[in-house]
């Protein structure tokens, strides 16, 4: 049976547990363990028949552990570990089925881990390492299976935007320790430029391209920024907006990417049938004749005897051509009615002629 009817309902309620875990500011295992009971989630596999169990925790595998990969911020990817660890836990298929990831994700799992030992989040590292222990990542080539000509119209999943992490390098840049250093440098480099000009008679114009208020403005374009950056949250709250962040961006075309080369991979290609592969056809391409076939496919042609060609492109007249057209002993020889004596040959069935 097809559950991709429920895909969407699996994924709202995925993003409805978030939203409450993110609206607590918290990546404690304890505050999610919390609304993960008052939600009931766990009887979110109650109701799946026999047959059904294995697929449906595919599905919901599949859906929660894209919360747990880039482009959502980091409160929303520890989200994603912990509903990844409970739904493992409690799904109902035996053996227990795997989570799938990617290789090329292991690296940004690997970068996760990381950040979250050097912020000492130990209940992160200890969940992620409980999945390591159980062997409950499936190790795979690419995040979703590929099947052989299969056509499938798969929909393009919008993100939540309230999920998504936002851009902060400027600000994790330019702050103040980076600002006081750059205005040193700044002040003694304007020293360096007075006396080399004190020195010269005239003054040298290269020197007057620095700009003097570096530091102020600098500071100002990125505060600018930021303000920038919260007036673009607030009406993102007011409006639906359908533009997704740069991160969502660069995915989308990542995806596009895969989704062209697996059409080249995987495209129709016409092929003979088995039984006609040996046969080889020859098509006509001398014919010079306008107008469209009538014929579908490729024409075949059928040569003529070597006996007929003969006839056709080999001309003799006068007395050359009686001569080749009498009897003769080699003539009766091709001929299959020849007999020595003149007699006719006469094929009886069951017996051998003899010459």
């Amino acid at each position: 049976m097809k559950m991709n009817f429920c895909r969407k309902q699996v994924k709202s309620d995925c993003e409805e547990l978030l939203s409450r875990f993110q609206k607590t500011e918290s990546v404690r295992f304890e505050v999610f363990s919390k609304i993960w009971k008052e939600m009931k989630f766990s009887q979110i596999f109650y109701g799946t028949v026999r047959h059904e169990k294995r697929v449906f925790s595919r599905l919901i595998l599949e859906t929660a552990g894209s919360f747990f990969l880039p482009p959502f911020s980091f409160q929303i990817r520890v989200g994603g570990l912990y509903l990844l660890y409970s739904l493992y836990l409690c799904q109902t298929a035996s053996p227990p089925e795997q989570i799938r990831l990617a290789l090329k994700d292991w690296e940004e799992v690997k970068k996760f881990e990381k950040d979250a030992v050097d912020a000492q989040h130990l209940d992160v590292i200890y969940i992620l390492q409980q999945l390591m222990f159980h062997k409950a990542f499936h190790f795979t080539a690419m995040p979703t299976l590929l099947t052989f000509k299969k056509k499938k119209k798969v929909e393009s999943s919008v993100l939540c935007e309230e999920f998504m992490e936002r851009a902060s390098r400027p600000q994790e840049l330019i702050n103040i320790e980076l600002l006081e250093e750059l205005s040193n440098i700044h002040e003694l480099y304007e020293k360096l430029k007075t006396s080399v000009c004190s020195t010269s008679e005239q003054p040298v114009s290269s020197v007057n391209l620095i700009r003097k208020d570096l530091v102020p403005r600098l500071r100002s374009s990125v505060v600018d920024f930021y303000k920038w950056q919260q007036r673009k949250d607030g009406t993102n709250e007011d409006e639906d907006s359908g533009e997704g962040t740069s991160s969502q961006q660069e995915c989308s075309k990542r995806a596009e990417l895969l989704a062209s080369i697996k059409s080249k991979a995987y495209g129709e290609a016409a092929e003979a049938s088995k039984s006609r592969r040996h046969r080889q056809v020859e098509v006509d391409l001398t014919s010079n004749k306008a107008g469209p076939s009538n014929l579908s496919g490729p024409c075949r042609i059928y040569k003529s005897s070597l006996k007929a060609r003969t006839k056709q492109n080999v001309h003799i007249s006068g007395d050359l051509w009686k001569d080749a057209t009498t009897t003769t002993r080699i003539n009766h020889l091709t001929t299959l009615d020849f007999r020595p004596g003149g007699s006719p040959l006469r094929m009886v069935k069951g017996t051998v002629p003899d010459f």
